[in-house]
């Protein structure tokens, strides 16, 4: 019989959480752009491809060791997770092969900017895990303390913000321009989640401290990391997205909607003072993602 609580945790734990908000902040990035939305398969090949990836530190030989919830959760249901991931490796083929297959006439008049948008995420994505070849594993980004957040951060901007609207005009066989109003949500979702990302590190204080894996929180303190780090940043990013919403001449009510997101962010990263459990950070945390597409979304669907 599942325990209580199952449910949620595999929901957490497993990743499908994360790709769950890929999706959602996908959406509404092509709304805020106003870019029509791409077919399901596109969807599909996001959600799965995001859980793959994720999942893929806790199933690496060497990663799991049990000092965690999650890494005992994982110990627990070593045949499910493996089972989910040949099931979503060959969604994320099939889907794929699909969606190259409705683009493959246009590829060929893909603009050497556009490939190097397509390129430059996932490898970035890669170089965070590392090469898997001798000599070059301790090189990964990953063990980059300082520089980690921020790269999580361009990776799922990226993958949110440009990936959506740079296959629909692939797939249309319009030229995608770069414009200002891109690059500034670009900048707000990367700021976004990198802050979510320093938040999490506070989580992992310990760990890295032993590590001497130089995160914000172990450099500078917990205090500093929320005071002087996070909440400037999340300023950054509100300061963003207000740029651009008067470009965009959004009314007053998609404006106030779209700073709830923000004004949470300040309100969990001062909760952090205290102790939190992992489902805390898995949930309230990277919860914030879900809350900031739903209220993008909203805001550019409904108020008008």
């Amino acid at each position: 019989m599942q325990q209580p609580g199952g449910f949620i945790k595999g929901l957490f734990f497993g990743n499908y959480f994360y790709g769950t908000c890929a999706i959602m902040l996908s959406i509404e990035a092509a709304l805020q752009q106003y870019v029509a939305l791409n077919p399901v398969i596109y969807y599909i090949f996001l959600f799965a491809a995001t859980v793959l990836y994720y999942t893929k530190a806790y199933i690496t030989p060497g990663d799991e060791g049990l000092h965690n919830k999650r890494s005992v959760w994982y110990a627990k249901n070593r045949t499910l997770v493996y089972t989910s991931q040949i099931f979503l490796t060959i969604v994320a083929a099939i889907t794929g092969a699909l969606l190259l297959k409705d683009i493959w006439y246009n590829i060929p008049h893909v603009l050497p900017a556009e490939w190097f948008l397509l390129a430059v995420f996932p490898v970035v994505a890669l170089l965070y895990y590392g090469i898997n070849y001798p000599g070059f594993t301790r090189y990964n980004l990953r063990n980059t303390g300082w520089l980690k957040p921020f790269i999580i951060g361009f990776v799922w901007g990226g993958t949110v913000t440009v990936y959506p609207i740079l296959f629909w005009f692939i797939s249309t066989g319009t030229p995608y321009h770069i414009t200002l109003v891109g690059i500034l949500l670009l900048v707000k979702n990367i700021m976004f989640i990198s802050v979510l990302c320093i938040m999490f590190d506070i989580k992992d204080y310990a760990a890295d401290h032993n590590l001497h894996l130089q995160t914000f929180v172990v450099r500078v303190g917990l205090r500093k990391t929320i005071f002087v780090i996070i909440i400037p940043l999340s300023a950054i990013g509100l300061g963003t997205f207000i740029l651009f919403a008067v470009l965009r001449h959004f009314p007053v009510g998609r404006i106030l909607i779209n700073t709830v997101p923000f004004v949470l962010l300040i309100i969990v990263a001062y909760s952090l003072h205290r102790r939190k459990s992992i489902l805390y950070y898995l949930a309230i945390i990277d919860g914030l993602m879900l809350v900031k597409a739903i209220c993008g979304i909203i805001g550019i669907s409904i108020i008008k």
